[in-house]
């Protein structure tokens, strides 16, 4: 086992990463710019290391500068969390190269899913459903057309290194068709320095449903379930729950099958989320695939009672896991509180928190690295806590979660917490019968409370 992990990242999940750590009897290593000084995750951390200023490409991205860190603290092991560096297979390649274990897939698996058309081509071959679509990227736009010709309108143009929804565009009609596919590889080129894009058909009234899996060093793959993600917007998911209300447990079983079927194509090791799109008729089909721990894998451990960091760690140490399956025994629903203002398109608030007070009670979590006092950067991702609440079915779950959000408090900065108290009450959501769509389709100054 480790002696000691650095943690290359930040707030939440880097404080998740510690606790876990010393849980196991293992010294942690915190890195931070010079505006997270006064973080939690630096606080709590064995050692702290400043690793350069504000900006993410000087410091938690600077790969010099972590190595560094690496280096002076004498860390076996580096544990990327989620963004920043957590897929970037030259890391991952550089800790192997220096003898430090990176917590988390081999750099080949990293390119294999990291690259759409890759995987894309990779899950085909497995026998896993994937969109109609592109066999490649698409060479121009006579190239694109002939292709949408083919699988039909309504389309989706995706670039094959996008992200959190850039580089994506959805095409209607053939005369909008080249309009469209020069928006997003200018997106594509701008946010990842590579403009190459393929067509997908485009899934009408779709779920967006993920299923959690572990693999090992000796083959053995398992899943721990699905993860309902369809609430989201601009394919940003703000809440996530699990088990899904909408599949049966024949779709689940065969989700599982194929999930397992991805993680084995490429003998895949440390836990990862095969992302599927799921249509009104119950047919799945492969999204991607996310060689990382994703900022939702509270929702998975609360409903199975399974630490997956610590799966984790255990898996890039060479242990060896069950290969059993999991299915949940109970309901979670995880709210992400972000400091931005929903009733404002959602936009960024970053500033100083007067006060703050999270929910407390039984079946209730609470993930944050903030408190009274703390300044909100505009630097980072606006996310600064996770609300998961547990209960016996949906219907407990949501009650309990109206409850917790009713008492959690945060002042000085306006945050997502009336939306998400909105959306507990809203019938389409208590029904279950929503699409990734909903929240776009919402009128979200109706759900603004009268004291906002």
């Amino acid at each position: 086992m480790f002696k000691k992990i650095l943690i290359a990242n930040r707030g939440e999940i880097a404080l998740r990463v510690i606790r876990t750590c010393k849980e196991m009897g293992i010294k942690t290593v915190a890195i931070y710019s010079s505006a997270d000084a006064d973080s939690l995750h630096v606080r709590f951390a064995d050692e702290a290391v400043c690793v350069g200023p504000a900006a993410s490409n000087l410091s938690y991205l600077n790969i010099p500068n972590i190595m560094a860190a690496v280096e002076i603290t004498n860390a076996d092991a580096v544990h990327p969390g989620y963004g920043f560096l957590a897929e970037n297979a030259e890391f991952a390649e550089i800790c192997s190269q220096t003898g430090v274990k990176f917590i988390g897939p081999t750099p080949e698996h990293i390119r294999k899913m990291g690259d759409k058309i890759t995987a894309k081509e990779t899950m085909i071959k497995a026998g896993v459903p994937v969109v109609p679509g592109s066999d490649g990227l698409v060479k121009n736009f006579d190239d694109a057309k002939v292709i949408a010709a083919e699988v039909g309108y309504p389309i989706m143009l995706k670039a094959t290194a996008g992200g959190g929804g850039k580089g994506m565009r959805l095409v209607w009609n053939e005369e909008t068709l080249e309009e469209n596919l020069n928006a997003a590889q200018n997106e594509a080129r701008s946010a990842f320095g590579n403009d190459g894009m393929y067509v997908e058909k485009f899934v009408e009234e779709p779920r967006h449903i993920e299923i959690q899996i572990a693999g090992d060093q000796y083959g053995n793959v398992c899943h721990l379930s699905e993860r309902e993600c369809s609430i989201q917007r601009r394919h940003q998911k703000l809440l996530e729950e699990s088990p899904s209300p909408y599949l049966t447990d024949e779709v689940r079983e065969k989700m599982g099958d194929a999930a397992i079927a991805a993680g084995k194509a490429i003998n895949y090791e440390g836990v990862g989320t095969v992302e599927f799109l799921v249509d009104k008729y119950h047919n799945f089909y492969f999204m991607e695939m996310n060689t990382r721990i994703q900022v939702e894998h509270t929702v998975t451990e609360e409903v199975i009672d399974y630490d997956l960091i610590r799966e984790q760690i255990k898996i890039a140490a060479g242990e060896k896991i069950t290969g059993d399956n999991y299915y949940p025994t109970m309901h979670a629903i995880e709210c992400r509180i972000n400091a931005e203002d929903p009733f404002a398109n959602f936009r960024p608030c970053p500033g100083k928190i007067t006060s703050f007070h999270s929910s407390k009670g039984h079946g209730i979590r609470v993930d944050t690295h903030v408190y009274a006092g703390y300044t909100i950067s505009p630097y980072y991702d606006s996310m600064i806590a996770k609300l998961i609440c547990k209960a016996r079915t949906r219907e407990e779950c949501i009650s309990k979660m109206r409850r917790a959000l009713d008492e959690f408090i945060v002042e000085g900065i306006k945050t997502t917490v009336p939306f998400h108290r909105a959306l507990m009450d809203n019938e389409q959501f208590i029904s279950g019968d929503f699409t990734t769509k909903f929240i776009d389709s919402m009128d979200l100054q109706s759900m603004k409370p009268k004291e906002s």
